[in-house]
């Protein structure tokens, strides 16, 4: 079962993330964290063709000319001075995707996902999968909460247009 939640809760989710969430729910069988334990490497091979199909370039390794850059600062003569890491990014659609496994709750990746998300230049959408099961815990509830405090409190305001959670 694929869950998802998208921020702010008073918008409807846009055209292109209602997409990327029927990619998950295409390989939903192959990654269902109740019944798998999957590295996120290993969920994201498992999107990758979806992906792909929707325009997005997919990270397909963590070697040179497989990883998935995106901008953040420039120097002089516009050259690139800090970049992240994405899964996945499509410059057309504004939008970063990054999956998790294990870590994204005990670790609190998923918060270092979005503050990348945040700094990445000409990006107007974070997508953050996460376990909705890992061990006992229950991740994409934990990081639902998050957001869902993030955003009704008012207290912080994002760059962002949107943040769509996922949790399989």
């Amino acid at each position: 079962m694929i869950e998802w939640q998208f921020y702010p809760l008073c918008d409807q989710i846009p055209e292109h993330l209602g997409r990327v969430v029927s990619v998950f729910e295409g390989v939903v069988g192959d990654i269902d964290s109740e019944t798998h334990s999957l590295k996120s490497n290993e969920v994201l091979a498992e999107l990758r063709g979806g992906l792909n199909d929707e325009g997005y370039l997919v990270e397909s390794g963590k070697g040179r000319g497989q990883r998935i850059l995106v901008p953040v600062l420039f120097g002089r003569n516009g050259a690139w001075t800090k970049r992240f890491d994405a899964d996945a990014y499509s410059k057309e659609l504004a939008t970063v995707i990054e999956v998790e496994a294990g870590r994204a709750i005990t670790n609190h990746q998923f918060l270092k996902d979005l503050f990348q998300a945040c700094m990445m230049f000409g990006v107007d959408y974070a997508v953050i999968a996460v376990r909705r099961v890992y061990r006992r815990s229950k991740d994409f509830e934990a990081a639902a909460t998050f957001f869902d405090t993030l955003y009704t409190s008012g207290r912080m305001t994002l760059p962002l247009k949107g943040v769509l959670l996922v949790g399989y």
